[in-house]
Parts: C-alpha cells; structure tokens; sequence
C-alpha cells in the first residue's frame, strides 16, 4: 500500500516539525525608493534645501496658535508644544547665538501665546520678531517680546479684547476672571514695548472700526507710531538687527571679563 509523502519529509516525522524555508530577501523596487527631490518639492515647495551651520536659530509662528484643545486637521497651527522645546534648545546650545521669530499668525490661546512670549523674553540671548503679514490677537504679545520688533509695511496687528469659547456662566467671577487674564495681556505688552498702558486699552476698545468686534487694526508705520513695534522693515533688516544685537552682546561679556 502506498503512502502520501509530503515533499521532503520523510516518514515517521511530524511534518509540523520542519523548518519553513526561508525566501531570500527581495530587492526593494524601484517605485519603492523615495526621491529626494520629488520629496523637497511635495514638504517645502522647492527642489534643494539650501544647507549651512548658522548661529541664528530661526522660529515661525504661523497660522493659529493651538493651546490645550487640539485644533481641526483643516486648521494650520502652531503647537506651543512644538515651540517651547526649540526655545530651551536654542538657549542651551553654545552654537546658537540669536533667535528670529517671524510672526504670521491670526492669534489663538490666551495662555499658549503668553507661555510662548514669557520663553522668548527670559531667552539670554538676543532675540529678534518680525511680523509678516500679520500678528493679530494674542501674536501682539509675542512679536513685543523680542529685544528687538520689526513688522513689514504692509503687515497687520489687531488689538481686541479677549474673549472665550465654550461654556460661560454668568456670574461675577466670569467676568472677573475675564479682567484678569486681560490684564495679563496688557501689562505683558507694556512692559515689553513702548506703548503706554493707556494707549494701549484705546485701541483695545474702540469701536466702529471693526465690523464684527471691537478694537483696532494697525498697519506697519502704525504700530510704529503708537509704540508697539520698534520699527518697519523686512527679514533683511531683522537679520542685521540679530546680527547687531549678537555682536553688541560678545563685546558686554568681553568688557565684563576684563573689568573681573
């Protein structure tokens, strides 16, 4: 009587017991393989990333500024998250010499921005803003928390009052928390900018310039003008100001050293 033997098994073993073999690897296709180039134009728009040691570390903040409440995906945001770990690398690498931060952002969490703006004062080393297109909200008190704010002559800041989202009750302590975070915003921006305190509630209050809210809408020179912004320019004149800031600090710490 014949039996069935499985191919390369002989009888009296388990044919469970046997080893699978093993396929050699297969090289990876060609569609597999990623192309750099094809890569850099779908992340950043452009063929060639340019490469170079810098000692100028540069921060955006763009679009709106995302605080506890994660966003919607349509939404382009700024996670405070994602800024807070670069500023402390910033200032503990020795390479790193200054910081730019170019503004463009609509506004967003009340506390988020002040974290960000309270990081960028406490940073040693020289720090420049600059405000493109626009730093409306709360990006008032991060482009003013610089040593040094240049806005674009064209760009924007909208100065409101605050407001709040979700479930509001009415009581006194609502409106009393309400003043109180205000206040942040307003002694923050006047400690950190020119503008007076009473100059500053003026433009957070008034009315009939804008169609939907109250307060108002400076444009370049403006801000200029009333004290918020040091002065007009673009990202040529901030890197020259950093630049500026980075050698007038090297020549306080040579003096210092001397003078010990």
């Amino acid at each position: 009587m014949n039996r069935y033997q499985p191919p390369g098994v002989g009888f009296g073993q388990d044919p469970r017991m046997t080893q699978p073999q093993v396929q050699p690897p297969q090289p990876p296709s060609p569609g597999d393989k990623k192309n750099p180039v094809t890569e850099n134009i779908q992340q950043l728009g452009q063929t060639n990333v340019p490469q170079m040691d810098s000692n100028i570390h540069c921060v955006t903040i763009i679009g709106q500024v995302e605080g506890h409440i994660v966003l919607p995906p349509q939404n382009k945001t700024t996670k405070y998250e994602h800024i807070i770990p670069q500023l402390v690398a910033a200032e503990t690498n020795p390479k790193i010499e200054g910081v730019l931060i170019i503004l463009n952002t609509v506004g967003g969490d009340v506390e988020a921005g002040l974290a960000i703006a309270e990081m960028i004062s406490s940073i040693s080393k020289p720090t420049v803003t600059i405000v493109l297109g626009g730093g409306h909200s709360i990006g008032v008190p991060i482009a003013v928390s610089s040593n040094y704010s240049i806005i674009a002559e064209t760009a924007t800041m909208t100065i409101h009052p605050i407001r709040m989202n979700g479930l509001v009750i009415g009581v006194p302590q609502t409106f009393e928390y309400i003043d109180k975070m205000q206040d942040r915003v307003v002694r923050f921006v006047t400690a950190h900018s020119n503008v007076t305190e009473e100059v500053f509630k003026k433009l957070m209050f008034k009315t009939g310039e804008l169609t939907r809210d109250i307060g108002t809408t400076v444009i370049g020179e403006d801000a200029v003008r009333h004290g918020l912004i040091d002065g007009v320019g673009g990202v040529g004149e901030a890197i020259q100001m950093l630049n500026r800031l980075i050698e007038q600090q090297k020549l306080t710490g040579m003096q210092g050293r001397v003078m010990q």
